[in-house]
């Protein structure tokens, strides 16, 4: 490696940070939702209002990740971020002591509105101590523990379920966020964010109030449609519908704003808006496809949570060996070839998936996997650095947020989609069943026989899926012709910070 190659030893310093506080919120995520079952056991409650704990978190993470670029540029990266990592981790442990569903679902928002700032203030303190050129090799360090965390989830949440208490699902964050503390007090540099505001400390009130709102009614909207599998649903559609309008009002008011709390007209520069839609539309290819994976394993298979996320794991350690080259090679050639690679590649291996029978080999299946995890590591995080490469430092803060909200509602959407697709291929092959939740009451040889019929249901909905990675294909390769006709301009340099 040459020394040119390298991160500067104090990017290094700050990417362990963001990598620790990264592990830490999207882990959580997936071990709690392994538990849902075992807690509605234990606190004696229905599975609809257990059901809260996740879309309460996911609701609050939505809502204050708008609020981060402004925060940023206000207190600076370092202090919001240990402010948010200790509220983090007190509303971990308050959610471990909790003695009811209901003071579990109000801890969990506590600790959504905490963890949704985690990862974009990372972010942007990352973007602004490398700079955006070399934003390949630093998302492929933080795009580890962001495509590993949904493999290994449901692992380590399946052996605290079987072996601990389901407190421990919670009290897991203690030692991760205290560690995170320490070496960001000790690694990352004190200085503000620099953006376009400046220090003046203005805050778009009116955007807030409009765009915060908004996406978290979008994503409540997709998560009861993924839930229901019925997309003519007043309570899915009754929030959907308003949070569209209440998202279009704050793109109305933030094409005029002097300073918008999340700036869209970023969407006008040469292939920032390719770069953001493909960031979306792979968002919705990933978390779409994590949907399916276990779901195929536990309900036409037969395995338990615990063998279904261990089956899952090659693709994370495709990923994994697949980012190591990937940074490098987008801060050499730029994003749009590396993106598209990486898509063309997800699509190869997503075919398998699109034939795959009741008695499918698990090493076919497993080495599928792999091929799937190098795509991704090729596609997810070089599509994010490619947009941060467009931007000049002081666009940074206002843009990390709009980039996380279109992360975000795509992943949501794509679940949604093929959920619902799921949904009614099931119910096709298996009339009457109206869905999954039949299949999952079978006995093991009624599943066998009917599993070739479910395993084509799954089959159908991945020819969803490996749609959703070709339309994502379409924005990478406008993004590579944005790419090729800057790639002779100098790097774009802030703007000076205006008077207050």
């Amino acid at each position: 490696m040459t020394r040119q190659s390298r991160l500067q030893p104090e990017v290094r310093a700050v990417a362990i940070v963001v990598v620790i506080g990264a592990i830490m919120s999207i882990l959580d995520t997936t071990i709690v939702n392994v538990g849902i079952e075992t807690l509605s056991q234990e606190l004696n409650s229905p599975l609809a209002t257990i059901q809260w704990i996740s879309t309460g978190y996911l609701l609050a993470l939505a809502t204050v990740i708008p609020l981060t670029g402004w925060v940023a540029e206000r207190f600076g990266p370092k202090q919001v971020w240990m402010a948010v990592v200790t509220g983090f981790v007190a509303a971990s442990a308050l959610c471990g002591l909790a003695w009811s569903a209901e003071s579990l679902i109000a801890f969990r928002v506590l600790q959504g509105l905490a963890g949704g700032m985690v990862m974009p203030i990372g972010m942007i303190a990352l973007a602004q101590a490398a700079g955006p050129r070399n934003m390949g090799r630093v998302m492929s360090v933080i795009g580890v523990p962001m495509l590993l965390a949904p493999v290994f989830g449901p692992v380590i949440g399946g052996l605290i379920v079987e072996h601990l208490s389901w407190r421990w699902l919670f009290y897991v964050n203690l030692p991760i966020g205290a560690l995170g503390l320490v070496l960001a007090w000790r690694l990352m540099p004190g200085a503000r964010a620099e953006g376009k505001a400046g220090d003046s400390g203005r805050l778009d009130l009116l955007g807030l109030a409009l765009l915060s709102p908004g996406v978290a009614l979008i994503v409540y909207g997709l998560s009861e449609i993924a839930s229901t599998g019925r997309v003519v649903d007043p309570q899915a559609l009754g929030p959907l519908g308003v949070g569209m309008l209440l998202v279009a009002g704050f793109a109305l008011h933030a094409w005029r704003a002097r300073f918008p709390i999340v700036d869209v007209r970023l969407l006008r520069k040469p292939g920032f808006g390719a770069a953001a839609a493909t960031v979306s539309l792979a968002g919705a290819a990933l978390f779409g496809g994590m949907l399916l994976l276990p779901l195929y394993y536990q309900l036409d298979r037969g395995l338990s949570p615990l063998q279904a996320g261990l089956l899952i794991a090659p693709q994370g350690l495709g990923a994994a060996a697949a980012m190591h080259w990937s940074g490098r090679m987008t801060d050499r050639l730029g994003g749009g070839p590396i993106v598209t690679f990486g898509l063309v590649v997800l699509a190869v291996s997503t075919l398998p998936f699109v034939f795959v029978t009741g008695s499918t080999s698990y090493a076919l299946l497993a080495g599928s996997l792999v091929v799937r995890g190098i795509g991704l590591g090729f596609a997810m995080m070089p599509a994010m650095a490619s947009a941060y490469r467009l931007l000049r430092t002081d666009e940074v803060p206002r843009a990390t947020p709009l980039l996380n909200v279109l992360q975000r509602v795509g992943g949501s959407l794509g679940v949604a989609i093929l959920a619902v697709v799921l949904q009614r291929q099931i119910a096709g092959v298996l009339p009457g069943a109206g869905g999954d939740g039949v299949v999952q009451a079978l006995t093991p040889a009624q599943r066998a026989q009917v599993a070739d019929p479910v395993a084509d249901a799954f089959g159908a909905t991945y020819v969803w899926s490996l749609v959703l990675v070709l339309l994502a294909i379409i924005p990478a390769l406008v993004m590579w012709r944005a790419e090729r006709r800057t790639a002779d301009l100098p790097t774009p340099a802030a703007r000076p910070v205006p008077a207050a």
